[in-house]
């Protein structure tokens, strides 16, 4: 097992759902460490108790291809209710040397781990809790300031104002009706019919109407949508916007984009969520989030980045523990800014 070049083993651990292990890996990347990627892959029975009960016993360090075995980390990033148990198992075969952190509401309470961060609209609460707004992201101001000093050449040359359309897709929340479909296009169309200069990005949720809707769209009228092809555009689109257009169906895509400081116009298609609604009414509240009609409304603010203020609080965690275990003050350096 090899340690990074901090000198600690650190893992991140899910079950491969990609919003989970983003949000794990981009405070491991804030902290400045290069993790481990651990995904648990329980079966039944023992996924019908999550996020009571054990690991699965065909998982455990002596079975093969396991994705707990040691030697444990010093510290262990994990999300995802199924990921709950290896945690604490993680905790107990460590002797409680691992330093755990869970992100989200692990549903068993706020004793599950050494640290939790939770969004706002979520009730847990407790000492070692922290809650924020936006969620934990990979979008940090340096990476904003360098993609905006070297432009992607294939956006540089787009009409002002810029706008970043990021579009999402059917979740189990959110369905893409023909309706929508037809809605967010017109409404696009309206904004190219107006001279703006259209930045668009898919996601693999998004649905085959609404990608072809899109493509012909950049087509007719001179826009750029990103098809797959050479680097990802992401954080240069972000970087390039005067404004952004989201669709409503990820908290992650929408606290990205709330980092860059540019108005942010939201579009929701059909289906919904009580927390996405709190979420929304609370970045409205903050004047970042207008909602998508075909026209560009709202004005800058003050970037919401989360990231920072999370991987400090683990840094100050992870410093109380080690001393308490009589093990060496923090053997890393931190990478927020």
């Amino acid at each position: 097992m090899l340690r990074d070049n901090t000198g600690l083993i650190t893992w991140v651990l899910t079950d491969g759902k990609a919003g989970d292990e983003l949000q794990a890996l981009s405070v491991a990347e804030a902290l400045g460490l290069q993790p481990q990627i651990r995904r648990v892959k329980p079966r039944a029975p023992f996924t019908w108790a999550m996020p009571w009960g054990h690991i699965d016993f065909r998982e455990r360090p002596s079975a093969p291809h396991s994705p707990v075995t040691p030697p444990y980390p010093d510290l262990l990033i994990a999300s995802g209710r199924r990921a709950v148990p290896y945690l604490r198992f993680i905790k107990r075969a460590s002797g409680g040397r691992t330093f755990t952190v869970f992100l989200k509401d692990p549903r068993t309470g706020p004793k599950t781990a050494d640290f939790i961060w939770s969004p706002d609209y979520d009730r847990l609460r407790g000492p070692n809790v922290l809650t924020t707004l936006t969620p934990p992201h990979r979008v940090s101001p340096d990476k904003i300031a360098a993609a905006r000093a070297q432009p992607d050449p294939r956006l540089a040359s787009l009409p002002h104002p810029r706008v970043a359309v990021l579009v999402g897709g059917d979740s189990r929340h959110h369905r893409f009706t023909d309706k929508d479909v037809a809605r967010f296009v017109e409404n696009l169309t309206a904004l190219a019919e107006s001279g703006a200069g259209l930045m668009i990005t898919a996601s693999r949720r998004t649905p085959p109407a609404l990608q072809e809707a899109l493509i012909d769209l950049a087509v007719r009228h001179n826009a750029y949508f990103w098809d797959g092809t050479g680097g990802n555009p992401y954080v240069s689109l972000l970087s390039l916007a005067d404004f952004i257009v989201a669709t409503s169906d990820s908290f992650n895509m929408i606290g990205e984009a709330a980092a860059t400081g540019r108005p942010l116009l939201v579009f929701q298609p059909s289906g919904g969520h009580p927390k996405l609604d709190v979420y929304m009414a609370d970045l409205k509240a903050h004047g970042i989030v207008h909602p998508f009609e075909g026209r560009l409304v709202g004005q800058p603010y003050e970037p919401l980045n989360s990231t920072p203020k999370i991987a400090a609080a683990i840094v100050r965690g992870f410093s109380l523990h080690r001393r308490s275990l009589g093990l060496p003050d923090l053997a890393f350096s931190l990478e927020i800014s």
